[in-house]
């Protein structure tokens, strides 16, 4: 069990006893898998998180992780975990929705800002996607002066397909994915945010340069649409595009470019089913639609996403890492450009909600379950 603190940097000498102890119990963890480019050790290095969701690092030792029913935490390499951070927006911790994802300010050293996507309770049971932007305080246990930047419209019932990634793009802008909340046919409507990119500043307000601005009925807000549940969304280290994969119903999960302006057919076409068997048309037969670079099927529920460009695993660099909850894994695209060349599926037994690229080059996951875990892949 993981020591509950404040910070590492705070802790006295007799629990860093205990830190030490708990490092090593989790060392023991330790497995060794085979991969294409040779063994991996997998190490759990902590545990005990309720349905974690999102992680940001916030220096080479200490991250930022999400727990879905609500609570914002300091988690340390070696396994310590803080006490909740004050100042988290409620949520709506229902179904798949509660506290999401969860991002640094560009600026972070500068500002202290951090980002979160929630689940947001409105009137009458609905909810919908909403993003949050909170200072964290110098004695890292509070977010200050918290704000709702972006709201998700309409507020729908049910507790399906909220997303969300937050993806910060090199011209300063914050893309925010969403799901189509279980409706389906929303996510052809652009007057609404429902199965949509959004693309907005940091301080919430609307670029001028937004493809739906000043067309009739459509949110302004809007980057994309068409849709269907995008909970993996990462910046291409060289090109700048911002790359998502998205849930399929039955079937036929993708890998997309979110490009402005541009629907991606959801519910009209699908490489997957209705889950009553009903046959969806293939994207092919509407070509007025956004293609897929990369289908799977049948589904893996992809969940997080990263492109690998660290040094402790030379054969990956350029690859597209992507966290799988059905696959229970990571699975590796090899790409060349926009091309896919390749996969491998990486099997670690659990599902994957999010991945990320730790500042030593290694490759941090947290498996989605009640007594969820943060592992690192890391070269045998």
């Amino acid at each position: 069990m993981p020591i509950h603190m404040k910070t590492s940097r705070l802790l006295p000498p007799c629990i860093l006893v205990l830190m030490l102890s708990g490092a090593a119990a989790n060392a023991q963890q330790a497995r060794t898998i085979e991969t294409r480019s040779g063994p991996v050790q997998v190490e759990v290095l902590a545990q005990s998180l309720q349905n974690p969701w999102g992680m940001a690092f916030l220096d080479k030792e200490r991250m930022l992780v999400t727990e879905r029913p609500g609570r914002l935490r300091i988690m340390t390499l070696t396994g310590e975990i803080s006490q909740p951070i004050k100042g988290v927006p409620q949520v709506f911790a229902r179904g798949q929705g509660g506290l999401l994802d969860v991002a640094l300010s560009p600026d972070f050293s500068k500002d202290r800002l951090v980002y979160l996507t929630f689940a947001e309770p409105g009137p009458n049971s609905t909810a919908g996607t909403a993003l949050a932007r909170g200072r964290l305080n110098a004695n890292e246990d509070k977010l200050e002066d918290t704000a709702i930047l972006f709201r998700q419209q309409p507020k729908v019932d049910g507790g399906q397909h909220f997303g969300s990634r937050i993806a910060f793009s090199r011209d300063g802008y914050v893309f925010v994915t969403t799901g189509d909340r279980g409706k389906m046919t929303p996510a052809q409507d652009p007057s609404t945010h429902i199965g949509a990119v959004v693309r907005i500043a940091r301080d919430g307000s609307v670029p001028k340069d937004n493809p739906f601005i000043g067309k009739a009925g459509a949110r302004s807000e809007l980057w994309s649409h068409g849709h269907r549940n995008i909970q993996g969304a990462a910046i291409h280290p060289q090109t700048g595009a911002l790359w998502l994969h998205e849930m399929g119903p039955r079937g036929g999960d993708e890998v997309n470019i979110a490009r402005a302006g541009k629907n991606y057919g959801w519910p009209l076409v699908s490489w997957g089913d209705h889950y009553d068997g009903r046959d969806i048309p293939d994207p092919p037969t509407r070509p007025e639609f956004e293609g897929s670079l990369h289908v799977w099927k049948p589904a893996v529920a992809p969940s997080g996403m990263a492109f690998y460009a660290g040094a402790l695993f030379p054969d990956w660099r350029g690859s597209l890492l992507a966290g799988a909850l059905v696959g229970q894994g990571i699975v590796r695209l090899t790409l060349d450009g926009e091309r896919v060349t390749g996969e491998e599926r990486i099997r670690l037994g659990a599902r994957i909600r999010d991945v990320k690229i730790g500042p030593d080059g290694a490759v941090y996951a947290l498996t989605d379950e009640g007594n969820g875990k943060l592992i690192r892949l890391s070269p045998k």
